[in-house]
């Protein structure tokens, strides 16, 4: 090489070189060539007088050039077809091509690198011999090994990865292309695929011959003297729909977007392994597909299909606050969750529950379902809310329809399996989807005859279930997740419970009211088209306030007023009659009534008129809720959540108020008493 071309492959200077060939001249081997364009002869130095360094260097040199001129020559426009092939793919479809295409090309790479002495023409006949192939075929598939190799050089330069199974490929038959469907053009796919994926043609599950005969009324309207047979269209339909993605959106054609989201949408999957027991819970109502005998309020028999309410604890997978019912309600929703509370003796901290109006309603939620908050508040555990109210910090609903991100769905098909078919009354589900597994049975004749367990049975037998199978059996769910304690009460007994105390059981009574508001007339408080009253709504006339009741028993009414500052209890009242059915004993209790509001009027007004002179009383304190200095022992507390409800803290002022009157009229019957025995004694 050009010893210019030499400084550069050694790393240093021309005059550096030429400097070291003068002082070594025997290391290094040159010659003067003379120059084309005449001149100085051209100094050249042989490759192996270099370092190893600079050899190296020129190698790498050499085989780039080479790569570069192969891959020019035998590498075209027009990519070979396995330059594109899916290798795994094509190894599973033809195994056994593939690698006797391994063994042949190994054959025809020695071929190609032999250099002995014997002529390359002799070579090829005993090559050919043993592949069992004639000498042009054995020169084709090397040509074929060849432009593979070019074509694995250009791809290696371009993506850094070895492609040598091309050489392989390369001796292979070319798959052939299937379901290409040549007898259908483009015109008659469309209208194939507009038949079958149209909204009305779909619903109703239809076959390939329908289909077909509504391809063949549009063909002849186009006038096609030919159409493929309704054997090509029935493989092409079977073509369109392993396609990816294609039987999913027939899905959605023919079932609707709220079934394709509940059967085909993707979904996630939670870990509840970082949960607290009783932090997160979930509720819903289950219909089970069993008859049991129930007892109306009016005392008829009938038979019905029990509803269960219950919660379950994401983290144990426990069911709790389990009521059995006719229908479920707000009522019993509230009941069950107050069951569960203090059953459990703590409250959750978040709860999940069922779209339904039962479960998420204003009485609830504390605003309306479509999330839009009161503007001015009301009641003050109205306006929170029962779950709020209740000391539940955050609630959440599932959307409609949408079932899959509440877990008690999955224990309610567990009911199904393992509880519900043990009934002599099982009729099956009876669910559009698994309309074949509904049983018939004569559920009229079964209750004549008393073979029908009543509500209370079956609602021993549902606990027995739980508290025997459900909590002592291993869950998969818990065991997917890798949880030390698979069964739910070992889980609940020995993993960390949430610490979040119960409010007092008087509080859950008074929000298991039905709360509402109510205007004050001069007659009192109507409600279910009953009259109710009380000397203390007198003063409240024309006004509105807030009414709760027993939804056992409606024969009262606690009223509270704006504040949530409790009033009255108001009482069913008896109506006046006319002319002489008039009660005595009722027309003296009313001028009673009518004297005792007068006078409170007149108390209140001479009070506003009194003087300021008047009004200022020594005995009475300057100031009250002064800091008491004294030094002293606290009294010990219970461990219970004080609620912030206006309503529950006047409810127990007038408690107190009620217990204080007492024992003033005590106090003034001792002192009354006490004055006699003095008298005795003077």
């Amino acid at each position: 090489m050009a010893l210019e071309i030499a400084a550069n492959f050694e790393g240093v200077k021309y005059k550096t070189l030429a400097q070291r060939i003068i002082r070594d001249p025997a290391r290094y081997e040159t010659k003067a060539q003379p120059r084309e364009s005449g001149g100085k002869a051209e100094i050249m130095v042989a490759v192996s007088s270099l370092s190893p360094k600079a050899r190296r260097a020129w190698r790498a040199a050499q085989k780039a050039d080479g790569r570069d001129a192969v891959i020019n020559s035998r590498t075209t426009e027009a990519r070979p077809w396995y330059v594109d092939a899916d290798l795994n793919h094509y190894i599973e479809q033809n195994r056994r091509a593939y690698y006797e295409a391994v063994e042949t090309a190994n054959v025809v790479q020695r071929f190609i690198d032999y250099s002995g002495d014997e002529p390359k023409a002799t070579v090829a006949q005993r090559v050919a011999a043993e592949l069992g192939i004639s000498p042009q075929s054995l020169y084709r598939c090397r040509e074929k090994l060849l432009e593979a190799s070019a074509w694995a050089l250009r791809c290696a330069a371009e993506d850094g990865q070895n492609h040598d199974h091309f050489k392989v490929l390369a001796l292979c038959r070319k798959p052939r292309a299937k379901e290409t469907f040549p007898s259908l053009n483009a015109e008659q796919r469309a209208i194939i695929e507009n038949i079958w994926f149209h909204k009305d043609f779909v619903q109703n599950k239809p076959t390939v011959e329908l289909l077909y005969g509504q391809f063949e009324e549009a063909a002849k309207d186009r006038g096609w003297e030919t159409y493929p047979s309704v054997k090509t269209v029935g493989r092409y339909i079977s073509y369109l729909m392993d396609s990816p993605g294609v039987s999913s959106a027939h899905y959605l054609a023919a079932n609707g977007l709220r079934e394709w989201k509940n059967k085909k949408q993707v979904k996630c999957k939670r870990d509840t392994s970082t949960l607290d027991v009783m932090e997160y819970v979930v509720a819903d109502a289950h219909t089970f597909d069993v008859w049991v005998q129930y007892t109306t309020p009016n005392g008829k028999v009938k038979a019905i299909r029990p509803v269960l309410v219950a919660w379950e604890d994401v983290r144990s997978r426990r069911i709790l606050g389990t009521i059995v019912c006719e229908h479920s309600n707000t009522q019993i929703v509230k009941e069950s969750f107050i069951k569960m509370v203090y059953e459990t003796g703590c409250v959750p901290l978040e709860v999940h529950m069922d779209n339904g109006k039962d479960f998420a309603n204003h009485e609830t939620l504390g605003q309306d379902r479509k999330l839009r908050g009161m503007e001015t508040p009301f009641m003050d555990a109205e306006v929170k809310g029962f779950y709020l109210a209740m000391g539940v910090k955050r609630w959440s609903r599932s959307l409609p329809f949408q079932p899959w991100d509440k877990p008690i769905e999955r224990a309610f098909s567990t009911f199904c399996l393992r509880f519900s078919s043990k009934f002599s009354s099982y009729v099956g589900t009876l669910t559009a989807s698994k309309t074949e597994a509904k049983r018939n049975k004569n559920i009229k004749r079964m209750l004549e005859r008393g073979e029908l367990l009543t509500m209370d049975e079956f609602m021993e037998v549902l606990q027995a279930f739980l508290s025997q199978w459900y909590d002592t059996h291993k869950h998969e769910g818990l065991k997917e997740l890798g949880e030390r304690w698979t069964t739910p009460i070992s889980l609940w007994d020995n993993e960390p419970h949430i610490q979040r105390p119960a409010p007092p059981r008087e509080y859950a009574a008074m929000l298991l009211m039905k709360p509402a508001q109510a205007k004050v007339t001069t007659q009192g408080i109507t409600k279910f088209k009953t009259l109710y009253t009380a000397d203390e709504l007198a003063h409240y006339v024309d006004q509105t306030v807030g009414v709760r009741w027993d939804v056992d028993d409606v024969r009262r009414l606690y009223v509270y007023d704006k504040e949530g500052r409790k009033v009255c209890e108001a009482c069913s009242a008896e109506l006046m009659q006319f002319g002489e059915r008039v009660s005595e004993a009722a027309l003296e209790e009313l001028h009673r009534r009518k004297n005792r509001q007068l006078s409170d009027v007149r108390a209140i007004l001479e009070q506003y008129r009194t003087p300021p002179e008047l009004r200022l009383d020594p005995s009475q304190p300057a100031a009250v809720g002064k800091l008491d200095l004294m030094i002293g022992h606290a009294p010990k507390q219970k461990v219970v959540a004080l609620p912030a409800d206006k309503e529950y803290r006047s409810e127990t002022v007038s408690r107190k108020k009620k217990s204080t009157a007492g024992d003033e009229f005590l106090t003034e019957k001792a002192g009354a008493a006490l004055e006699r025995l003095r008298a005795m004694n003077e």
